[in-house]
């Protein structure tokens, strides 16, 4: 079983994952670039007691991080609580991935192991809705290729610019309305909140369709994936731990070229 850390910049979900790369135990902690790497080991094993999960029971562990000043921290709190050093998602780690953007070196870990994930688990041309702080739409070809995508500000975002810059409206939480015209301000809210960014992704990806000419499979992830993607028009397959399961991909990856490479 390896752990699998994958940190955004609200917060880190802990992945436990078998050696079927089936991701059978998820937690979440929030990323706190404050703390010590002895106070997230002591989170983390809490976690894992509550869990009834021993702690040595590990073979090793990976992280995908979009906050550089945590990476480092966890990474230290991993090896606390495994005893494992964790494989760190960047250069020089095995994907089997051909990024072709302008810049592959740009691209974060976490799109890195979303897109290795769709890859391997869905039909390709797949187009890949990660709704998160930042909600990230991107593409792998029919040959495997990350190509890039679209990158909109995440639904959460959106609300919380709408509240801090208006006077009169309250803050709300992700809940449908019965109606998309709303007839008093929290629906109508609420409705903006949840078609409005449905209705942006959608946009998106009908123009994706239109640049590649046929789509295989579309896959929705992120914090509010499974809140949003039943309202967009385009059919979405909702997958919460593709990340995790790309991780888990890219972590065998690995370790095979590192023992095929000891073997020469």
């Amino acid at each position: 079983m390896i752990l699998a850390l994958d940190t955004g910049n609200t917060h880190t979900v802990l992945g436990l994952i078998n050696q079927k790369n089936e991701v059978t135990n998820t937690f979440q902690m929030s990323t706190n670039v404050n703390m010590t790497a002895w106070e997230y080991a002591v989170s983390m094993k809490q976690i894992m007691e509550l869990a009834g999960i021993e702690c040595d029971s590990f073979d090793g562990a990976i992280i995908s991080s979009v906050v550089p000043a945590a990476t480092v921290i966890l990474a230290k709190a991993v090896k606390l609580v495994t005893g494992h050093e964790p494989l760190i998602v960047g250069a020089g780690v095995k994907t089997g991935l051909n990024i072709k953007l302008d810049d592959p070196g740009e691209i974060a870990g976490d799109l890195v192991a979303a897109a290795v994930a769709a890859k391997e688990y869905y039909p390709l041309p797949c187009v890949i809705v990660d709704m998160g702080t930042a909600t990230t739409v991107m593409v792998v070809d029919e040959g495997g290729n990350f190509l890039g995508g679209s990158i909109l500000p995440g639904a959460g975002i959106s609300l919380k610019a709408l509240t801090s810059g208006t006077a009169l409206l309250p803050g709300i939480d992700f809940v449908p309305p019965k109606k998309v015209i709303g007839s008093n301000t929290i629906d109508a809210m609420r409705g903006g909140l949840i078609y409005g960014h449905a209705g942006a992704v959608d946009g998106i990806v009908d123009r994706f369709r239109e640049e590649l000419g046929t789509i295989g499979s579309i896959v929705a992830t992120g914090g509010v994936g499974r809140l949003i993607a039943p309202y967009c028009r385009n059919e979405m397959i909702i997958d919460n731990r593709l990340l995790l399961k790309g991780l888990g991909v890219i972590y065998n990856k690995t370790m095979q070229a590192q023992k095929g490479h000891r073997g020469r």
